[in-house]
């Protein structure tokens, strides 16, 4: 099983499909990397190098009982791009994902990335405050961690996975997304949850220097399209929005299709565009 070390010790298990410009998938809260299959396994056959990497503590990677803050989780990225030798990177984030990426950017630079892609991104800031008075407020997030997920994270998966894909998927595809949810640690989720809800990434934003493309469904509950991706579509220099009609916020399985040809698109033009990247030091 391919495992690397984070600078702490960490295990984080990860994929390394293909040859060619690589693009590295950083998955949603409770989701592995078994989530990006779907796009991983077309955009091998186009020519491109695909890594997906466990999260700390979920799915194969080891369950460290810390380091689930968005400055450590950033590292993390660090470490997958570094021991792989990784240069001319896509990277793709999905919910939680846009978050790690936006911090490694900021954190660690972008010598060694050449785009960015934000699907359900949950930036810029979900959490009411005073200057964002639009967002979700404090104690609904509390009760969800004191109740539904410390108490029974089940029932909630239950209840939440039909909202999270579509009426009509396949009762197998349903199992899958829960089985993947029970793969991560209680810890991780708390912790994660936290991290999550309590970041504001608007001054970050700002600051990113490579092209942006977000895609976002029109019925994602889970991170409303008015409160994330408009926002920070805005606050990007160089960003790009496309808002998928009917789609929830696990559009990249429901619409895969769609997914997988804008997200190629995107690199092919902007690898066109663009002037060279490092592929070393």
């Amino acid at each position: 099983m391919p495992m690397l070390r984070t600078e702490d010790g960490v295990g984080l298990f990860y994929r390394d499909w293909g040859q060619g410009k690589p693009v590295v998938f950083v998955a949603s809260w409770s989701l592995t990397s078994d989530s990006w299959g779907y796009q991983m396994a077309p955009m091998v056959q186009e020519g491109l190098r695909c890594v997906a990497f466990d999260r700390r503590g979920h799915g194969r990677s080891d369950d460290p009982g810390r380091g689930y803050d968005y400055d450590t989780l950033a590292d993390d990225l660090a470490a997958v791009l570094e021991r792989l030798d990784l240069w001319d990177v896509t990277l793709v984030g999905h919910s939680m994902g846009p978050g790690e990426i936006v911090r490694y950017l900021t954190r660690h630079g972008s010598a060694r990335v050449a785009r960015i892609v934000l699907l359900g991104t949950i930036t810029p800031m979900i959490q009411q405050a005073d200057d964002n008075p639009e967002g979700i407020p404090r104690p609904v997030f509390e009760a969800f961690r004191t109740g539904e997920l410390m108490q029974d994270f089940p029932q909630w998966i239950e209840a939440n996975v039909r909202p999270f894909l579509a009426a009509d998927a396949s009762p197998p595809m349903f199992d899958w997304i829960r089985q993947m949810c029970l793969q991560s640690s209680l810890q991780a989720l708390h912790d994660c949850h936290l991290t999550i809800t309590g970041a504001d990434f608007r001054a970050e934003l700002r600051k990113v220097d490579v092209p942006a493309l977000l895609l976002h469904g029109d019925r994602d509950v889970t991170s409303p399209l008015a409160l994330t991706a408009e926002p920070t579509a805005e606050l990007l220099p160089n960003a790009r929005l496309k808002v998928y009609e009917g789609a929830p916020h696990g559009l990249f399985l429901t619409h895969a299709a769609q997914v997988n040809a804008d997200l190629l698109a995107f690199v092919q033009e902007d690898a066109a565009t663009s002037p060279p990247r490092p592929t070393g030091p």
